[in-house]
């Protein structure tokens, strides 16, 4: 049992997702950076879907009633366990009765809290994600708050010696940890890798232009569903109208006003805005750690550059899954 001292700005329980619903309308949803929430998941032992902790900005006070293993990866928080700073990007093992407590994003703005288990939700068309907007999945359909109790799953085989060996040695954490932006092939700081979109040639060639070259900046209009950008507007050569279309994470669309709005883990499943591109899905990671205030730029790539740089990293974090087994703690 976890037990919510503190909720931070925003906590929920997230899978990677509930892909299949979308011809009915429900959103994909799922951890805004499912690799990094794979990367969790298997530093524990747990499936990759299991249901983990998301927090944004500023994170949450958790008080553990049983010993656990747990690992943190994605941005950097103000993390301490029991006091000390909270190892990351690797297995931690937390004591009954000891606070794990997350302060404000020092660097980054998302991450996700593994619980050796997976957190126990009920299922709600095959997923525990939460999905806020419609009340649906994680705790109650809702963000955690203060008093809220989440129950775990029992650990599986892996978790618990490795929680053992930990003990017999007397330490936390490893040594060693496993950084999920070094897995692949990672973009420049603020970069984002994207390619042409459906409607990439509705645009007047001084709005592609710009696309691809200038820098827009992260408005205080971002969250799970996606984030509107601000920079030079990108106009249309024409005026037209679109019939509504399917969207996916990762998109760029750009309303009347110019300022390209990128779509995220909770976006809706269609929209009516041209869309001028499409960020590569291995970058998507770079999405959730965008805040406003910040300043990100597009870099063109193709197709099949975005899909050989997707099955690297694949390929990389298997090599990771059977090296883990090796590992010394």
């Amino acid at each position: 049992m976890i037990e919510v001292s503190k909720a931070g700005l925003l906590t929920t329980v997230q899978d990677l997702g509930r892909p299949g619903y979308q011809r009915h309308g429900v959103v994909v949803g799922g951890a805004v950076d499912g690799f990094a929430a794979r990367v969790a998941n298997l530093l524990v032992g747990n499936e990759p879907n299991a249901a983990l902790i998301e927090m944004a900005l500023i994170g949450p006070e958790l008080k553990f009633a049983a010993d656990a293993l747990v690992a943190c990866c994605g941005a950097e928080f103000e993390a301490k366990l029991a006091g000390a700073a909270l190892p990351k990007d690797r297995p931690v093992r937390v004591a009954a009765g000891q606070v794990l407590s997350f302060g404000p994003a020092r660097k980054g703005a998302m991450a996700w809290l593994a619980v050796a288990g997976g957190i126990d939700v009920p299922l709600v068309m095959q997923s525990r994600s939460t999905y806020r907007r419609a009340g649906v999945g994680g705790h109650e359909g809702r963000g955690l708050i203060p008093g809220d109790k989440l129950k775990v799953f029992p650990a599986p085989d892996p978790a618990r010696e490795k929680l053992e060996k930990l003990l017999r040695a007397g330490r936390v954490a490893p040594a060693w940890s496993i950084r999920p932006e070094v897995l692949g092939v990672p973009p420049s700081a603020g970069e984002l890798r994207a390619m042409r979109g459906p409607e990439w040639d509705w645009f007047t060639p001084a709005a592609q232009a710009a696309f691809f070259t200038e820098p827009f900046r992260v408005t205080k209009d971002a969250d799970r569903m996606g984030l509107r950008l601000d920079g030079r507007p990108l106009e249309l050569a024409a005026p037209r109208e679109m019939i509504s279309s399917a969207v996916n994470a990762g998109v760029v669309q750009v309303p009347p006003g110019g300022q390209p709005i990128v779509l995220s883990a909770s976006r809706q499943t269609i929209g009516g805005y041209p869309r001028i591109a499409a960020v590569a899905a291995v970058d998507w990671g770079g999405i959730a750690q965008l805040k406003p205030g910040d300043t990100v730029r597009f870099r063109e790539i193709t197709v099949a550059a975005a899909q050989d740089l997707l099955a690297q990293r694949e390929r990389d974090l298997q090599r990771v899954q059977m090296g883990l087994a090796r590992l010394p703690l």
